[in-house]
């Protein structure tokens, strides 16, 4: 026995000699572009491809003046929240989680980078409710990452009804590592984020609607350079995502002007909730019913279905109260100067015609396609400790 332990001993001496140099090995093969002596010949591409990331990175920091230091100054860490509400996050956290996701965008599209920072994992989507933009930017998104999306219809899984949904967050999360619930109840969400020990993201719920909030904010950012000091005007149902809206704009020194017909406002609480936060931001917040009043001087015409799933039997009389709302080159005519417009779509001609939803002044399709990078965005910010190579956006 004394002999065995002598040779364990010494073997396990030997395995440590042979770390500290591979160790390093791997210092001086980081400078010199040597894989072999770094001890990863199984991970060659890998390593390779972080090698040629860091070179091309570093070329265009050089050319363009940016400085890298910044990024690694961010001290914001959404590691393992939920994303129920953009009320539960503060003006740092929703401008860094924009910030991640036009950084994938720009290594991913604009590079042609392929940044695998979600392999190895997986999501649950459940959907109480179809969808293109939900289903399609989270599936493609999550795939481009490197993870395996995983698609449930009510067919596959009824949240309380088959099983509790107290059952089925503990389920998920031993097979999972996020879900993202598109449901009819905001309660389902909640629920499911008490009982669940892995983050849950709302898809959408007939309170709130933040995704689609990510997707819009990135696409201004991108199109005017900047968000403080715009004024976006809703014009429409007072819904979701107008709540979604009123959860952030004056966060980021927003101003938002609000027409809806009457017996159509947001939510009470929501609203009480905005008018705190316009205070505390400093921004304008007004509620009112004329549609061009709203319009007036304002930055951004937004509206949304009037008519939303499980609203079908009120068509006919929201059709009748919402005359007058639609959105038209006349609505534009007294708007600030560079007005743009936004629908998170599926549209119909009534909210807004022809003439403006396919203008120059319509972002409608980047709007769409940030849907899926913004999704990545927050995805990766719940999953990953990563950190953006482009430098700060500016707000």
């Amino acid at each position: 026995m004394e002999g065995v332990y002598r040779v364990s001993e010494r073997e396990r001496e030997r395995e440590r000699e042979r770390e500290r140099e591979r160790g390093k090995k791997g210092v001086h093969h980081t400078m010199a572009g040597s894989v072999e002596a770094c001890g990863i010949k199984d991970n060659m591409f890998a390593f390779r491809n972080r090698i040629y990331y860091s070179l091309k990175f570093a070329k265009c920091c050089q050319s363009r003046n940016f400085r890298v230091g910044n990024a690694a100054l961010d001290s914001v860490n959404l590691k393992g929240r939920s994303f129920l509400t953009l009320k539960d996050f503060n003006a740092e956290e929703i401008k860094h989680i924009l910030w991640v996701s036009a950084d994938l965008k720009h290594r991913i599209k604009h590079r042609g980078e392929y940044v695998p920072l979600l392999q190895g994992k997986s999501i649950a989507m459940i959907f109480e409710k179809r969808s293109t933009r939900t289903r399609m930017s989270t599936e493609t998104g999550f795939s481009l990452l490197g993870g395996h999306p995983c698609f449930l219809t009510p067919q596959d899984i009824h949240l309380g009804v088959n099983e509790s949904t107290t059952d089925t967050a503990r389920v998920l999360s031993g097979l999972a590592d996020i879900v993202l619930a598109r449901v009819y109840s905001h309660s389902s969400l909640e629920h499911l984020d008490k009982d669940a020990s892995i983050p849950i993201i709302n898809g959408l719920s007939e309170l709130y609607h933040p995704i689609q909030i990510l997707a819009d904010l990135l696409t201004l950012q991108e199109h005017y350079g900047s968000l403080k000091g715009l004024t976006l005007a809703w014009i429409g149902d007072g819904n979701n995502v107008l709540h979604s809206f009123m959860m952030s704009l004056a966060k980021l020194g927003v101003n938002l002007k609000v027409a809806t017909p009457k017996g159509y406002e947001p939510d009470a609480n929501v609203t009480q909730e905005a008018q705190l936060l316009s205070k505390q931001f400093g921004t304008k917040l007004q509620f009112l019913t004329d549609p061009k009043e709203a319009a007036r001087n304002s930055s951004v015409l937004v509206t949304d279905t009037w008519v939303s799933m499980g609203q079908e039997e009120e068509k006919k009389k929201r059709l009748k109260d919402f005359h007058g709302y639609q959105i038209t080159m006349q609505t534009g005519s007294v708007a600030a100067p560079e007005w743009t417009f936004l629908h998170c779509l599926p549209r119909k001609a009534e909210e807004v015609d022809d003439e403006v939803f396919y203008s120059p002044r319509s972002l409608v399709f980047s709007e769409a396609e940030n849907r899926k990078w913004t999704i990545m965005g927050l995805m990766v910010c719940i999953l990953t400790d990563y950190t953006p190579q482009i430098p700060k956006l500016k707000f």
